[in-house]
């Protein structure tokens, strides 16, 4: 790394060569004379606080040239940075990404020495509820584009001296922030060394899409689609993982943080369910299960069943389609539910206030024509739509599209070999999943392995003053939450 000259003519050159001064109209320099000598200050305009600037410099100004002759330049400015992050760097590598990051760079006459002055100010929205996790009752303030305020949401929810979150820069020419934030005395030290090793062997020249990003070079997972870790927006979510031995990391420019290592039935579990008590806890939590079950096996069994009605009991001998059509109902099936998701995709782009007209039109005028006209019937309809709500009730939106995945091949196999298929691809989905392992821990677990006291911890949301242990997947150094008595 080339040492910063003593000269700051040497440096202006530089920033002009290698950074672009004078061409970037956001790349900013100010010359000021302190003790008869050039001081210039590097920024870049719109993400540095121009408040604190403008009183760095008039600070600066008013030295007074006839009583500070007798004193060192250095010490002098040091002393006169009025802000509460001053560090000191020696390379121009440092003096360029610092700059490029949003900080000012005071470089000095016959200095060697640069001093770095931390004024971001991070465009960005304020802290609001995450659209994807809301709940009835709790906080209403949600993670952000901007790291510095994400790790000090969390941090005002955990108040303990040993919370950590050591930053990194990832990416060649991106150079992002990534913090990965533990709890020292409770995260299994193993998973962060591993976690830091992988962030850190990252060779790319930028990671725009963020955490997704860092997932991807983290597990490496192909074409799985099944999450391997889980993101949340809400800081109470994070903040609890991380009391219960966690890991978890933040990416800049992201408003989720990913948080390992974790399991299926991890992306089940919603704030929702303990920000009520225990007893409706469970009955949401038991709910949502149903939505799953029917997001996954609803359509396949009664596609079955419209296959061989002589599996059907007498008393709902009544299931599957009464009209006859000249469309396969596999081949509706999946016009369907692959019209769903036109629907949903569309809501995305559709500005909000289009998107309940959008809702109407799709409901009303396309799904009963589609009936009238003889391209569905109408038990295809209810059923894809009864599948569709328990997509949706699932709370990982990654979950809920890998669901419907495995539902789509599930129905491939039933159309093809009947109940076999059935048996086979349900059968097939449940192994798959047992094979995954998320940073070494079992995806399927407390369920695969079996453990019984995690999973009834699964199935039944206990009251907190019960809740004492650790999970023993994380391998946390200290497996209590409360004082052992």
């Amino acid at each position: 790394m080339k040492p910063i000259p003593i000269s700051v003519s040497e440096i202006e050159t530089y920033m002009k060569n290698r950074v672009g001064l004078g061409e970037s109209f956001d790349l900013g320099v100010r010359k000021l004379k302190v003790l008869r000598k050039d001081v210039h200050f590097y920024y870049v305009n719109g993400l540095t606080d121009t408040q604190f600037i403008i009183e760095i410099v008039e600070e600066l100004v008013a030295i007074n040239d006839h009583e500070k002759l007798s004193t060192k330049l250095f010490s002098v400015i040091e002393n006169r940075l009025v802000h509460q992050s001053v560090d000191k760097i020696k390379t121009l590598d440092e003096l360029v990404d610092q700059v490029l990051s949003g900080l000012i760079v005071v470089v000095m006459e016959g200095e060697d020495t640069a001093l770095v002055v931390d004024v971001r100010s991070y465009p960005g929205r304020t802290p609001q509820e995450p659209d994807t996790e809301k709940v009835v009752r709790g906080s209403r303030d949600g993670y952000v584009e901007n790291i510095i305020i994400n790790t000090a949401l969390t941090r005002r929810r955990i108040r303990d001296e040993r919370l950590r979150f050591e930053m990194l820069k990832v990416g060649e020419r991106s150079k992002t922030d990534v913090a990965i934030g533990y709890i020292k005395d409770v995260a299994d030290q193993d998973l962060i060394d591993i976690i830091r090793k992988e962030i850190e062997a990252i060779d790319i020249d930028g990671i725009t899409m963020a955490d997704k990003t860092i997932e991807e070079f983290l597990l490496k997972q192909g074409y799985n689609p099944f999450p391997l870790v889980r993101y949340t927006e809400r800081a109470d979510v994070s903040a609890t993982h991380l009391l219960e031995g966690h890991v978890v990391i933040f990416v800049d420019t992201s408003p989720s943080v990913i948080i390992t290592p974790t399991t299926y039935f991890h992306h089940l579990q919603h704030a929702e369910e303990y920000r009520q008590s225990p007893a409706v806890g469970t009955f949401v939590r038991w709910i949502r299960f149903l939505g799953l079950l029917s997001s996954l096996l609803l359509l396949p069994l009664w596609f079955l069943f419209v296959l061989e009605p002589s599996l059907l009991p007498e008393a709902i001998a009544f299931i599957g389609p009464n009209e006859k059509t000249n469309i396969p109902v596999i081949i509706q099936l999946f016009i369907a539910d692959v019209g769903i998701e036109f629907l949903r995709i569309a809501a995305i782009h559709t500005p909000t206030p289009l998107s309940t007209a959008m809702g109407l039109i799709a409901a009303v005028l396309i799904g009963q024509i589609a009936i009238d006209v003889g391209l569905f019937v109408p038990e295809v309809i209810l059923y894809v739509a009864l599948a569709a709500i328990g997509t949706f009730a699932t709370p990982s939106y990654e979950l809920s599209i890998a669901n419907k995945l495995v539902r789509l091949g599930i129905l491939i196999l039933v159309a093809i070999f009947h109940t076999p298929g059935l048996v086979i691809g349900t059968t097939a989905f449940i192994l798959w999943l047992a094979s995954i392992k998320s940073l070494n821990v079992p995806y399927l677990w407390p369920f695969i392995p079996f453990n019984p006291g995690a999973f009834v911890h699964i199935l039944i949301r206990r009251a907190v003053p019960g809740s004492k242990i650790r999970p023993s997947i994380v391998h946390a150094k200290n497996r209590y939450k409360q004082p052992v008595k």
